[in-house]
């Protein structure tokens, strides 16, 4: 049941998989053309829809190839409350139980193996698990982070409840030992960390992430540059697929050398040569990595605004002047852009060209294409002349799942 619901499409040869992501994709984009057609803009082009939509590009490793997992603790199939493991069920129909990730395909085998021994190591605690807030318990999640070069990182949150600073100074110190002298140490971990939460997700600002031993950073290397990573980074999540991905976004973007390349919520940072880039990113060490990679990788032209993006780049593009051509990148969550940062892009007349790289287009991007695109509209405060979809290529970063990275070139 877990495979199924995870990776819905494991059973299928790997061709098959993308058949099935390309008929997906080929649904989003008639919703979008005939979205389009509503407000009167002729967009139908050949094939019926709005713009060209390439095959699937398929994924360079199709097996273990997340370099992240979140596991969850809660009761398994056999009741006990300290297991570590991926969610099957919903909270509302009440039958959640949590299940053993070792038949995931696309979990790597050292990520499994840090599961192991983080649920050996509660099983052994006098703790209990906190599986509800308000009931009390500590042990909660654990996320496992690896890179090509053999670096792993492992994060475990725990609740401190009403814990006083020596008892939790005591718990700290047997996961410790535990990973660096017990049975853990058959991971090799070359970070562990440790974050006292009381919300389902903490930032670092929050909550800080404490390192309990080894490097603070893990490090990746993606097109010949070194990237450092912290606990709490966006990286994409398939590292040989970021690579075929970031690849394409630069010969998309048809940057030269006197172009400015702005990059709206860029992670850890990804580079290409161009006469300057502006990254805007809202997690803080996220910005610190990305400022750190540039300068270790002798990359000089990068400037970088840490802020939420609806705040720092009306401020940004209300006083811009540079005559050089302007290429903007976003790289949204699931929730797509703000409001505020569509109707910047829209009236920026400096940005000709547009690259939107979605993880769920069929979600909240798909309000933002119809944003982009629509007729100005003054009662909305969008000016700007309308962008038009060129060309959309679906990238492979999930096999084995449902799910594809859609990258969707405007320009006007």
């Amino acid at each position: 049941r877990l495979a199924n619901a995870v990776t819905p499409l494991w059973r299928l040869p790997y061709q098959e998989q993308l058949q099935v992501k390309y008929e997906s994709q080929r649904k989003i984009f008639q919703t979008l053309t005939s979205r389009l057609e509503e407000l009167g803009i002729d967009a139908q082009k050949s094939g019926g829809l709005c713009c060209p939509l390439q095959p699937v590009v398929a994924s360079p490793v199709i097996n273990g190839y997340r370099n992240k997992s979140t596991f969850s603790v809660n009761r398994g199939p056999d009741g006990n409350p300290k297991t570590v493991g991926l969610y099957v069920g919903t909270g509302r129909a009440g039958n959640i139980v949590c299940v053993k990730a070792n038949h995931m395909e696309n979990i790597p085998p050292k990520h499994k193996q840090v599961a192991q021994c983080y649920e050996e190591f509660i099983r052994r605690s006098s703790l209990d698990p906190c599986i509800l807030f308000h009931e009390g318990g500590h042990w909660r999640e654990l996320v496992v982070r690896t890179t090509s070069r053999g670096h792993t990182m492992a994060i475990v949150t725990f609740h401190p409840q009403q814990l006083g600073q020596e008892a939790l100074a005591t718990q700290k110190a047997l996961l410790k030992e535990f990973f660096t002298c017990g049975p853990g140490s058959v991971c090799a971990l070359t970070s562990l960390y440790f974050q006292e939460s009381t919300m389902t997700r903490c930032s670092h600002e929050q909550s800080p992430f404490q390192l309990l031993h080894g490097e603070p950073h893990i490090f990746e290397e993606v097109l010949g540059l070194k990237f450092r990573i912290s606990p709490d980074a966006f990286f994409q999540v398939n590292t040989y697929g970021a690579e075929v991905l970031y690849q394409a976004v630069g010969e998309l973007s048809q940057a030269g050398e006197d172009t400015v390349l702005l990059d709206v919520c860029c992670g850890t940072g990804e580079r290409w040569p161009l006469s300057k880039i502006i990254g805007i990113e809202v997690v803080e060490k996220a910005i610190e990595d990305a400022r750190w990679n540039a300068a270790f990788n002798g990359i000089s032209n990068c400037e970088f605004h840490s802020g939420k993006a609806e705040a720092v780049l009306p401020q940004l593009l209300s006083s811009w002047e540079d005559a050089r051509p302007l290429v903007a990148v976003v790289n949204p969550s699931r929730a797509g852009l703000h409001y505020r940062v569509v109707r910047t892009i829209r009236n920026c007349k400096s940005i000709r060209r547009l690259l939107y790289i979605s993880c769920k287009p069929e979600g909240e991007a798909m309000r933002n294409f119809v944003e982009l695109c629509c007729p100005p509209d003054p009662g909305k405060k969008l000016a700007g002349e309308p962008f038009t979809p060129m060309l959309a290529i679906p990238f492979d970063m999930f096999p084995h799942t449902a799910h594809c990275e859609l990258v969707l070139l405007f320009t006007r």
